[in-house]
């Protein structure tokens, strides 16, 4: 793949405050050219995220559950409502600089779930677009959201493609929003989970065939 290279790594699971403070890091040094572009892939503990379009009314439970839950809940730079990160879901944050040629905000958004959609097809799944709303569906079912942040053309925030996480935490809120539209993972349509080391190869290789970029991995990733 010829292109701008892009340094890829697996961060494992971490905690979502950790993931911004290095994002905001990240659009920085990009921002002032002292690094390349970066696409970090990644899980984090139990978390409901609000962008700037949140409504606190689609979060459905009180401080008590979500504490019996495990969840936190943070304010975040990107955009988009409520939405939920956990275990079994694999996140990805691209760190961009996008070129001339790139500079369309939708298009942005489109390429991102290209790169899902042909994932996904990577295991039979027929994904697609919904006319109405972002993120990728299967039939009328959201298996990822994305939601994100662009800052002088340098990218954060991004993706989450839920592989095998706990549907039964989506029924904490409303999810980015849409209140007649269910969520699935790729275990449900599947009927089972495929490997996430697997999953992450196949979003590493599209990423790279959509946005044009070589992908470096860093040492020790898979």
């Amino acid at each position: 793949m010829t292109g701008p290279q892009c340094e890829t790594a697996y961060l494992g699971q971490i905690g979502y405050p950790q993931a911004l403070r290095l994002q905001e890091k990240l659009v920085r040094l990009r921002r002032a050219g002292e690094i390349g572009d970066r696409l970090l892939l990644l899980e984090h503990p139990h978390v409901l995220t609000k962008g700037s379009s949140a409504n606190d009314d689609h979060i459905l439970v009180g401080v008590e559950r979500q504490e019996q839950l495990g969840l936190e809940v943070y304010e975040t730079g990107r955009g988009g409502d409520v939405t939920y990160h956990g275990p079994g879901q694999l996140v990805g944050y691209p760190i961009l600089q996008l070129q001339p040629h790139e500079r369309d905000a939708h298009a942005y958004l489109r390429r991102l779930e290209e790169v899902l959609i042909r994932t996904l097809g990577d295991w039979g799944l027929s994904a697609g677009r919904h006319p109405s709303y972002t993120g990728v569906w299967v039939e009328d079912a959201k298996v990822a959201a994305i939601g994100v942040r662009l800052s002088r053309w340098v990218t954060s925030h991004g993706f989450a493609l839920n592989i095998d996480c706990d549907l039964t935490y989506f029924a904490t809120i409303v999810p980015c929003g849409i209140a007649d539209k269910r969520v699935t993972t790729m275990r449900e349509l599947l009927g089972e989970a495929p490997s996430a080391a697997q999953v992450r190869r196949s979003v590493r290789e599209h990423f790279s065939e959509v946005f044009q970029r070589e992908l470096i991995a860093l040492p020790g990733q898979a």
